[in-house]
């Protein structure tokens, strides 16, 4: 079966960088994916793609060495399970508010008797190999997310759930959830105190601890944090960069 290699990264002692997709298309997902990351998470929570672009843009990450991530909209077993049929090598999963729901989501992307992920790989099989149903489980990240006021509640107990990869930080959400603005790149003390709560306790539990983020610069920031995986930034964020040169040649023109 094909490796994992965010776990061949990790194994080795370094950071994961990640790229993130919330515009569909497979080409895109092609160019993403070729651009360097380690990962490229494509977003059916947020971003705008729907289950057969999701399949299209999972065969253009596949053209590369990059690993495919999804997050999935809703901790809902089906959608996860056709989201690890379809190719995805692992899975995010928003707004995990206890150790019960942390259960059912890694329950729902494992195989019996781990598990009740249901049986019919159909597209995961050519892309992991042919042993796949024999070696899924060892090789498929169940990530989970921290982003809530009872998530944070019950911290302990999530990232103690047996068969959990690691704990994924929405910042955004969790500073709502905390009494704070939403946003990316904060730099306010009790967020940044609640982000070390949580490495703290996932480190203790033996798991990873990734973090979104929206610039090379607060990346960097959350790797010398600690993190163990960072997502850098958007096809969104680096499409409207180009606002930019428009705006150039605009200001160009109407100085002629």
């Amino acid at each position: 079966m094909r490796a994992n290699r965010l776990k061949e990264i990790w194994a080795s002692g370094r950071p994961v960088i990640n790229g993130w997709m919330n515009a569909p298309g497979g080409f895109q997902a092609e160019i993403m994916a070729g651009m360097g990351w380690d990962a490229v998470t494509i977003d059916t929570q947020h971003g705008l793609t729907g289950y057969s672009e999701m399949v299209a843009m999972l065969q253009g990450i596949s053209t590369t060495a990059t690993v495919p991530l999804v997050r999935v909209s809703w901790n809902q077993p089906g959608e996860i399970m056709r989201a690890l049929d379809a190719g995805a090598y692992g899975v995010i999963c928003p707004m995990i508010n206890d150790a019960a729901e942390c259960a059912a989501f890694v329950q729902a992307c494992r195989y019996p008797p781990a598990g009740y992920r249901s049986s019919g790989p159909i597209r995961a099989s050519i892309y992991g190999g042919a042993d796949y149903l024999a070696k899924a489980d060892g090789e498929m990240l169940t990530i989970a997310m921290i982003e809530t006021a009872g998530g944070l509640e019950n911290l302990e107990a999530i990232v103690a759930t047996p068969g959990l990869d690691g704990v994924y930080i929405g910042p955004s959400d969790l500073s709502l959830a905390m009494g704070g603005p939403p946003g990316q790149d904060s730099q306010a003390p009790e967020l940044l105190a609640a982000f070390d709560r949580i490495m703290a306790a996932c480190r203790k539990a033996g798991i990873k601890v990734g973090v979104h983020t929206n610039s090379v610069g607060y990346s960097q920031q959350m790797i010398e944090r600690g993190f163990d995986l960072v997502t850098v930034g958007s096809d969104v964020r680096y499409l409207m960069s180009g606002r930019r040169e428009a705006a150039d040649m605009r200001a160009w023109l109407d100085k002629r």
